[in-house]
């Protein structure tokens, strides 16, 4: 038990919170990391996933693509990249943790397109709506709660595995868990055990907010017909 009684010690140091390596720093580069790829990988999964899921025959590619990303170690990732023009730091990261990204946001774009009844696509088209007005007003929001989904796992998998930037200098909650194994055996176990807290925390956190965006952002209808079945 010395160890959570530690632990609790050093969450009440002010020092641990407010000095240039503690836990608000690590936790605003933490976020940051995060959000960019998480973002960058929604730029290039959900044009690619909706292209793909309209045309009705790219399940193949859909498939290579995510156990291509699925299947690269993400820390093996990080070392080519870190001996890339990218170099040590954050932007080695963000590329990799976009990349790990990638196949639940491609995935569920795809599903989404997919699921549409085909009978809808051709109300809107009898009615007179473009290509445009038919994916911005009919085929989007259908596939929003695919959407939301793949942006749920993709969200909480990369804030979980943004703890390894701190292999390649990139910053975040891990450098806190990495700093305490540099303290050696016992002196620093509060300190790793207090980063491991954190991160598992902060990704909980993650979660149940995007859980809560994802119930916001689906039409009532469809949550009611979800509801139904």
């Amino acid at each position: 038990m010395s160890a959570f009684s530690d632990m609790v010690t050093w969450f009440n140091d002010p020092l641990n919170w407010t000095n240039p390596d503690g836990i608000l720093t690590r936790l605003r580069e933490h976020l940051q990391i995060s959000f960019l790829s998480v973002l960058f990988g929604c730029l290039v999964a959900w044009p690619v996933g909706t292209w793909l899921g309209r045309r009705g025959a790219g399940s193949g590619v859909v498939v290579i693509l995510s156990n291509i990303t699925q299947a690269m170690p993400v820390i093996a990732l990080l070392t080519i990249l870190s001996l890339s023009p990218l170099g040590i730091g954050m932007p080695a990261v963000v590329v990799a943790l976009t990349v790990f990204s990638l196949p639940p946001l491609l995935a569920n774009a795809y599903t989404g397109m997919r699921e549409i009844d085909p009978e809808v696509r051709d109300a809107g088209k009898g009615v007179g709506m473009t290509w445009t007005q038919l994916l911005l007003r009919v085929e989007i929001p259908l596939a929003v709660p695919f959407l939301a989904t793949g942006l749920r796992i993709a969200t909480t998998q990369v804030v979980a595995t943004a703890t390894l930037a701190t292999l390649v200098n990139g910053g975040g909650l891990g450098n806190i868990i990495s700093a305490g194994f540099g303290l050696g055996p016992g002196r620093g176990d509060a300190q790793i055990l207090a980063g491991a807290v954190l991160v598992a925390l902060l990704a909980l956190l993650i979660d149940g907010l995007m859980a809560l965006l994802e119930r916001k952002v689906t039409p009532r209808v469809l949550r009611q017909a979800a509801g139904r079945a």
